[in-house]
Formats: C-alpha cells, sequence, structure tokens
C-alpha cells in the first residue's frame, strides 16, 4: 500500500488564501475548489490570520527597541574598552 504524501503550503500562500477568505467574494466552498483545498483548512488559516494580525504591529516597536538597547550597550562596550586600553597604558608607564 502506497503511503500518500501530504502536500505542505508555504506562509505566502496561506496568507493569499486567507487574505481571499477575509475579503469574502467567495465562499469558502468556492476557495477550496480554486485553491484544491479543504475549506475547513481556509477557515483555520483564515482564523489563524486574523488572530496573528496585531503581532504585526507590536512586534516592529519591539524590535526597534531592542536594536536601541542593543546599540547602547555596544556603545557602552567601546567605551569600556577604551578606559580599560588606557588605564593599562598609563599602568605600565607608573611602572
Amino acid at each position: 500500500m502506497a503511503k500518500k504524501n501530504r502536500r505542505k503550503f508555504g506562509s505566502e500562500f496561506k496568507a493569499k488564501v486567507a487574505l481571499e477568505a477575509i475579503k469574502e467574494v467567495k465562499t469558502l466552498q468556492e476557495l477550496a475548489t480554486k485553491y484544491e483545498v479543504n475549506a475547513y483548512l481556509i477557515g483555520r488559516w483564515k482564523q489563524e490570520f486574523l488572530q496573528g494580525a496585531a503581532k504585526v504591529f507590536e512586534d516592529g516597536r519591539e524590535k526597534i527597541d531592542q536594536v536601541e538597547d542593543n546599540d547602547k550597550l555596544y556603545k557602552k562596550i567601546g567605551q569600556m574598552q577604551i578606559e580599560n586600553d588606557f588605564l593599562k597604558k598609563a599602568l605600565t608607564r607608573l611602572q
């Protein structure tokens, strides 16, 4: 008995189908026929898309804040390295 391979759908395809489902121009069954995908699966993609939509706006600001924090830390590390080198040179001159 041959085993059927499951089709794997990429995120771009899922988003495209979910957006069409959200527009509600066609029914889920019509979309299922058009894309050769189960209507239940399209409904699930639509639901996941709507639940994750808020993350698009939240993650952007958090990443910017994280980058700014990293920049401050790198700047501080650089400053401390310069001070450390200066103190090493001063110590060798005193000896």
